[in-house]
């Protein structure tokens, strides 16, 4: 009966923030994950994408995640660059444990070049958490923004 701020959310927005270059960080240290090899957006992208809609993510959730189901509904998975730091963006509803740094670490792979980007959708089908990247670290991981249904009884806008 009473408001509950995490189960009564409507959609969460995660960004996660990669410095991609040599140097390491200085002031966004322990705010995004340092990687020094240049990674290609448009391979991470168009992996990405293949993750976006409704999907069993079990290659991409935390072995001690306490989800009761590991089917989510991603409404948005984009890569965006703006110069050295790339930012990973996920909306949904809600998400599994350590999925958007799953997610990362898989995404990375691909951006090495190390992965094709069709490995991707073979990881998600896999549904085993050993088929996909890495964890990436928890450096880079913001929760920027959490929505509410409209409250009926607020002043209209």
């Amino acid at each position: 009966p009473g408001w509950s701020p995490r189960f009564d959310a409507v959609g969460r927005a995660y960004s996660y923030a990669i410095l991609n270059r040599r140097a390491r960080p200085a002031l966004s240290l322990h705010r995004a994950w340092h990687v020094e090899r240049r990674l290609d957006v448009g391979a991470m992208a168009a992996a990405a994408a293949m993750l976006v809609g409704q999907h069993d993510f079990t290659s991409f959730r935390a072995s001690a995640c306490q989800a009761k189901s590991p089917i989510r509904t991603l409404e948005r998975l984009d890569i965006v660059r703006d110069g050295d730091v790339l930012t990973i963006v996920a909306e949904a509803r809600s998400f599994l444990h350590h999925q958007i740094r799953n997610f990362a670490g898989t995404l990375k792979l691909v951006g090495e070049g190390r992965w094709d980007p069709a490995q991707v959708a073979v990881a998600l089908a896999a549904r085993d958490r050993r088929a996909a990247g890495p964890t990436a670290p928890p450096d880079g991981l913001t929760l920027t923004e959490v929505r509410y249904p409209r409250d009926p009884f607020s002043a209209a806008d």
